[in-house]
């Protein structure tokens, strides 16, 4: 073993969507007995966002955890890279790989860089063109920074081209967090977790919504309850509402209508159960789009643009915005059984991981030649 490759990749995550991309990556890591380190920033602290998902995905317990917690983009951000910095110091590792378009990821994509440290990034090349995103920013610089870009569609691979990345740094592998939904869907659906909420199979709506253009401010957010209303009129709406988001309807003494039920965030195993049961789901979430494709349940996505366009072409997601006539003619189409048919994306098949790993492994055999 050479000493390159006595070094360990630094796995790094931080929120509660990175954990399905890197689950699987960890697991082929260790089946094939690579060295490797899992840190956690704590992006994502408290157990429904973070714990219960370790457990779920069955992922080892963290190599190191950072402690983070909540700040604004620009605090939090400083603050990884600079924990960050000093684990990358004392354990040296060959690589640092990192995924999706959370802070967690830029911050770790910026101080590897900086230190000389390659760079893997999970779910490169998504575009919304929106840079009023935080989220898209972080893809871009975190994109421009790395030397292995594992995509997951086709338009990742002709957006990074666009923005002149070479074609050896782009790997199209496929979707690594569809690998984990594959793994764990049959027991989440086995589960039928929306028993629990009184609720029958195919009966009831599922929304998810956390962009601060849907729930920050008074006037979003009251557009976004009528939204669930008007899906409410046809079916009894599950809504599992980040804390941050039921603190600002109590804030602003919006009436939640009578036909959704709020709660808590759900764990990944249950949430996917839920996910399979629903007749449909009403979204900002970029990743409830991907999964609503792989599951072939109709997806109503509340925001004019997507990084993720397989999902309305060969997918069950339509982005409708605020859009209430809109949202009422999707629904007629959803109840009528007119909705589009949808095929699943090439290469969400399971094993994005493990060619991605093949990749890693092909590309250090190269630079330690």
């Amino acid at each position: 073993m050479t000493a390159e490759s006595s070094r360990p990749i630094l796995c790094v995550v931080g929120a509660r969507p990175n954990y399905m991309k890197i689950a699987p990556l960890i697991q082929q890591l260790a089946r094939r007995r690579q060295p490797h380190l899992l840190v956690h920033t704590g992006q994502h602290y408290d157990d429904n966002m973070s714990g219960a998902f370790f457990r779920d995905l069955g992922m080892p317990e963290p190599d190191m955890r950072l402690g983070i917690g909540s700040d604004s983009h620009a605090r939090q951000t400083a603050k990884i890279m600079t924990a960050l910095e000093q684990v990358c110091l004392d354990k040296q590792p060959s690589m640092v790989i990192v995924g999706g378009d959370v802070n967690s990821t830029l911050a770790a994509a910026v101080t590897a860089a900086k230190l000389g440290i390659p760079v893997a990034h999970v779910e490169a090349g998504l575009r919304s063109f929106d840079r009023s995103m935080p989220e898209e920013i972080n893809r871009i610089v975190t994109d421009h920074l790395s030397e292995l870009l594992f995509t997951t569609e086709e338009s990742g691979n002709l957006n990074l081209r666009r923005e002149g990345i070479p074609d050896e740094k782009i790997r199209f592998v496929g979707n690594c967090m569809v690998d984990t939904l594959l793994q764990f869907s049959d027991r989440a659906k086995a589960g039928e977790p929306w028993t629990q909420y009184g609720l029958a199979f195919k009966g009831y709506a599922l929304a998810t919504l956390h962009r601060p253009t849907n729930v920050d401010g008074e006037d979003s957010l009251r557009r976004a309850l009528e939204a669930l209303a008007e899906i409410g009129r046809m079916l009894p709406v599950l809504f599992p509402a980040h804390p941050r988001t039921q603190a600002r309807i109590a804030g602003y003494a919006l009436k939640v209508p009578p036909v959704v039920m709020i709660c808590d965030p759900i764990s990944y195993i249950s949430f996917i159960g839920l996910m399979s049961g629903a007749k449909l789901i009403l979204t900002d979430s970029g990743g409830i789009q991907e999964e609503s494709t792989t599951l072939n349940v109709p997806c109503l996505t509340m925001r004019s643009n997507t990084e993720r366009p397989v999902t309305v072409t060969s997918g069950s997601n339509r982005l409708v915005g605020a859009d209430r006539a809109l949202i009422a003619a999707s629904l007629e189409e959803i109840m009528g059984g007119r909705w589009k048919a949808a095929s699943r994306p090439p290469l969400w098949d399971g094993h994005a991981a493990e060619r991605a790993v093949d990749e890693i492994e092909r590309w250090m055999k190269v630079k330690t030649a």
